[in-house]
């Protein structure tokens, strides 16, 4: 992409020393004084840049809310700024400010804002009116210089048309996610957290996007259906770009439509033929031609790629050079035949090879810098910040040939995969920053961020409530949007600014409490760090693959990731935790530990042992609880809602905590034979009941029984029980859990 140089500058010149005036006139209306008159305040920007004009206006709406009026004057480049308040001119300059950075400079509350593009200056006007609305005055507004740490800070969203998991999960959203109401309102909240690139996630989307030159019959639609799919199409990609944020799709590599497949006899996944590798190439094309706001196209290998052992009957067996040469051929070729050119994303899964993958975009000489997509952690990146394994031909050991030698025309960015909470309101800022501290090697210039089971479009988990302010479910996660996008881009940015987020929500007015605005921002967010420790602290402990291997939140393991798993239930059995490995290499499992304790041997310097994360876990439960407490009898019915998420972890914590114990004891009784340690882990999964029964109480109050797991998933193998899920539903398990550790095993004499 081309890096275009210029300067934009967003000046602050009071009017008559107007907001000078305002402060005093906020004071005064506070004492029921006669309201004193307010100069307007003069905004004058670049009308022509879009982004720009977004920062702008997100400027404006802190100002009015205030109760400043304002005034703009709109000019382009090299107009005079005559007597303007506030202005944002373009020139020639190129300041010493990186791409997408900027730089506040205050003179006595003059404020000027200088950008090398349009990005870094709506981004800069953005950050005045953070400030303003955390209290400061245009007198007292900070200096800064800002730049992004992450080049690429995507967000990945699955579309439910042709979508890669199906079933009612992703059913539910089809009619948001035709609205392009919920796009708009997806893209603010992108552009406000510095996510700088939208990923759209589908089988094959080009059938929705174009009737294909030469393959007219790829799909049944109208004239009248294809001009409202091109309307939604160019809308949402001129909206991305209008907000700073780069539009790509990405598809799931030999596939085509149901349709195409019918009507010119082909099999809809894996066809390596003829037809099928001209008709990818051509539409590939077509589609970068016909949406020139399109910023680029990804592929991901694996699946219908003969990913499977063995090989069905009928199927090509792909060796990973025929899957390179695959790509190379289609999209590659597509991308390079276009009329223009776009940004490649090659997604690295099981079927690639690192020399191969270098070979095809090599040869492809593309003009910018290919993006390279890494799961971390598998589909659990939510777990521990230490790479443990990745999704690719070695079987989900780490290859560090994607990155050794360092490449030259390709960067890595890492996949953080969330399918561990989508219910309860996630938000843990130590995490991220550690995450993005501890893998931002040379090669690596950003993160996608997302789900794969999982849409953040309708909120259909939530019951219908006066008390529901959000429309949207990403609406109700803010914090975890907010967490990732800000820290992608500044990981140095302060607690301080999420703690006002807090109290801009649920300020005195929200939660009538006598908190003050700080304290009720600062314990809300202490809370909810330590509330977000539980589904790492699990996700690093119980070692998990791909997706419906784990669900944190509910503690559950539909499909087996690995060690023993009792057929009986989705839900993790205390059996299951005590034979399971575990994913981060400091902590040590139940039965390994056990083992060292029946030897009389030490834990080996650096370890965690699963009583020491036992009590790591219950001191999250109580930070939480102890800053709840005093904030729910004052609390707003929306803020009540989240104290109540709050609660439902802290219960989960205890819950985790009191298994590991019981697991612990458990073991070495099995091992032991010592009568009393079965005693103790009756007791402790006995306790654990009673946090589960309070986790249910928690839940029911305010959710619904929601689909989880689809139906089909590789032969409708998963357990049934997490075809929906609800936590009440798992009681019965949880009594189980007491059931077992009574049970008398083989290995025990009676």
């Amino acid at each position: 992409m081309k890096n275009h140089s210029a300067v934009f500058w967003l000046c602050f010149l009071p009017i008559f020393t107007a907001f000078p005036g305002y402060a005093f006139a906020q004071s005064a209306r506070k004492m029921n004084a006669p309201r004193v008159a307010v100069a307007p305040i003069g905004i004058a920007y670049d009308s022509t840049s879009r982004p720009i004009g977004f920062g702008v206006s997100q400027l404006e709406k802190v100002l009015q809310k205030s109760g400043q009026s304002v005034g703009k004057k709109f000019f382009t480049a090299g107009e005079a700024s005559g007597g303007i308040a506030i202005r944002v001119l373009s020139g020639p300059g190129k300041p010493a400010i990186g791409k997408e950075g900027y730089r506040i400079d205050n003179q006595a509350g003059k404020i000027l804002i200088t950008a090398a593009d349009a990005v870094g200056a709506m981004y800069g006007a953005m950050d005045v009116a953070e400030q303003l609305q955390m209290g400061k005055t245009l007198k007292t507004l900070t200096a800064k210089t800002a730049s992004p740490h992450l080049d690429v800070r995507a967000l990945k969203v699955n579309l439910p048309w042709l979508p890669y998991r199906t079933g009612p999960a992703m059913d539910v959203h089809l009619d948001v996610c035709k609205d392009l109401a919920y796009w708009q309102r997806l893209l603010d909240m992108m552009a406000k957290n510095r996510f700088n690139t939208l990923s759209l996630w589908n089988v094959h989307p080009f059938s929705f996007m174009v009737k294909p030159t030469n393959f007219p019959l790829a799909n049944n639609f109208s004239e009248s259906e294809m001009a409202d799919w091109k309307q939604f199409w160019t809308a949402l990609f001129r909206m991305a770009k209008e907000r700073g944020i780069e539009p790509y799709l990405v598809n799931w590599n030999i596939a085509v439509s149901p349709e195409f497949a019918k009507n010119y006899g082909v099999m809809e996944r894996n066809d390596t033929s003829a037809v099928v590798k001209r008709y990818t190439r051509e539409v590939v094309a077509q589609v970068i031609d016909e949406y020139p706001d399109l910023a680029g196209i990804g592929i991901t290998l694996a699946d219908w790629m003969s990913n499977f052992s063995p090989v069905p009957a009928g199927l090509p067996v792909l060796t990973p050079k025929d899957r390179e040469d695959w790509i190379e051929q289609t999209v590659v070729a597509g991308i390079k035949g276009a009329k223009r050119p776009v940004r490649f994303i090659h997604r690295s899964v099981l079927s690639s090879e690192p020399g191969e993958m270098r070979r095809v975009i090599n040869n492809a000489n593309l003009p910018d810098t290919a993006l390279v997509e890494i799961k971390f952690n598998w589909s659990h990146g939510h777990s521990t910040p230490t790479l443990a394994l990745t999704h690719d031909s070695h079987s989900g050991q780490r290859d560090d040939g994607y990155w050794n030698p360092l490449p030259t025309n390709y960067r890595i960015q890492w996949m953080v995969r969330n399918e561990d909470f989508f219910i309860l309101r996630w938000g843990q800022p130590a995490f991220i920053r550690q995450h993005i501290a501890q893998n931002k090697q040379p090669y690596v210039n950003g993160y996608f961020v997302g789900s794969e089971g999982y849409i953040p479009a309708k909120d259909y988990s939530h019951v219908a409530s006066t008390h529901r302010t959000w429309d949207y479910a990403f609406e109700k996660q803010w914090l975890f949007y907010e967490l990732w996008g800000r820290l992608m881009y500044d990981p140095t940015t302060p607690d301080a600014l999420f703690e006002a987020s807090f109290a801009q929500r649920y300020g005195p007015k929200s939660s009538r409490a006598t908190l003050g605005r700080a304290t009720l921002g600062r314990s809300m967010l202490e809370a909810t760090a330590a509330a977000g420790q539980m589904p790492l602290r699990l996700a690093s402990f119980f070692k998990a693959t791909w997706d419906y291997t784990l669900y944190s939140e509910g503690f559950l393991s539909p499909m087996s990731p690995g060690g023993l798993h009792d057929d009986v239930s989705s839900f993790i059995s205390i059996d299951e935790l005590i034979d399971h490995a575990t994913l981060d290499p400091t902590y040590v499992s139940i039965k390994d530990y056990a083992g060292l304790l029946s030897e009389n041997k030490l834990l080996p310097a650096g370890k965690v042992s699963p009583l020491a994360l036992a009590n790591l876990l219950e001191a999250d439960s109580r930070t939480v609880l102890t800053r709840v407490e005093p904030l729910r009898p004052n609390a707003s019915p929306t803020l009540a809602c989240e104290l109540a998420d709050l609660e439902t972890w802290a219960y989960l914590s205890l819950y985790f905590a009191d298994k590991l114990r019981a697991g612990v004891a458990l073991q070495t009784y099995r091992l032991s034979g010592n009568k009393l340690k079965q005693q103790e882990a009756i007791a402790l999964l006995t306790k654990c009941l009673a946090h589960w029964r309070r986790v249910s109480d928690l839940t029911a109050s305010h959710y619904h029984e929601v689909p989880y797991i689809e139906g089909n998933t590789f032969g409708g193998n998963a357990h049934k029980d997490a075809l929906r899920f609800s936590w009440i539903n798992y009681l019965p398990q949880v009594e189980r859990d007491v059931k077992l550790a009574g049970a008398v095993p083989l290995n025990v004499k009676k």
